[in-house]
């Protein structure tokens, strides 16, 4: 049976991407920035300035536009960065495929859930919201099962920090292989880590998709 094309545009070095890979998706990845350990099909572009039709012809989109903007540190270097969120949802609803759109929580989102490490058994928090043209099922998150999670931001460091926006101990991880099994990410450096999100949470809305579009198949029958 031929797999589903999904597009994952500003896809970094493909975290989203994994995860709809193992959920049963062909990915392309595409971002302005070159992406050599990026694991699946890849093109350096504009997100922006690519061609509808080009996107109409992928069974789904994913995107992760640039989320600084939104960030709860974007005050501390001053706030230039670019508000592509509802540029981004405005050109995905004109093409008419079906879309999600992740985000960190505080982004202008309309709908959607948020998804976290340790709903996966992960060793990390990591919030993220992600908004689709479909309705999406969620989880709870178990941070009593995380208690102390590992926070793969930055460049790493052995410190470890109090995160007072959440009460929880975050540690930093102890070196590169430590931050990549915390995040289920085996082939990316520590920078592209921090930008990162773990593949279990596209598998786990990847499959929702899967089904999404396998009943609008059955439907148009």
């Amino acid at each position: 049976m031929e797999r589903p094309r999904l597009l994952d545009l500003f896809c970094g070095a493909g975290g989203c991407s994994m995860g709809y890979h193992r959920a049963g998706f062909d990915v392309t990845g595409v971002d302005i920035n070159p992406q050599p350990r990026y694991p699946f099909p890849f093109i350096q572009a504009d997100v922006m300035t690519l061609d509808l039709e080009f996107i109409r012809s992928f069974d789904a989109v994913h995107a992760s536009p640039p989320c600084q903007k939104y960030s709860r540190t974007a005050s501390l270097h001053g706030n230039n960065h670019p508000d592509l969120y509802e540029a981004v949802r405005d050109m995905l609803n004109i093409t008419g495929a079906p879309w999600i759109i992740e985000n960190v929580v505080g982004s202008p989102y309309e709908t959607g859930i948020i998804l976290c490490g340790s709903m996966f058994g992960l060793g990390v928090w990591r919030h993220r919201h992600f908004e689709a043209s479909f309705i999406l099922l969620s989880l709870a998150c178990r941070h009593d099962l995380v208690p102390e999670p590992i926070d793969v931001t930055g460049t790493g460091g052995p410190c470890d920090r109090l995160n007072k926006s959440t009460g929880g101990a975050h540690r930093k991880p102890k070196n590169l292989a430590h931050a990549q099994e915390v995040m289920g990410i085996n082939w990316m450096t520590r920078k592209e880590l921090s930008q990162a999100i773990p593949p279990a949470y596209t598998n786990f809305i990847g499959k929702q998709l899967m089904e999404y579009i396998n009943v609008r198949a059955q439907e148009h029958l």
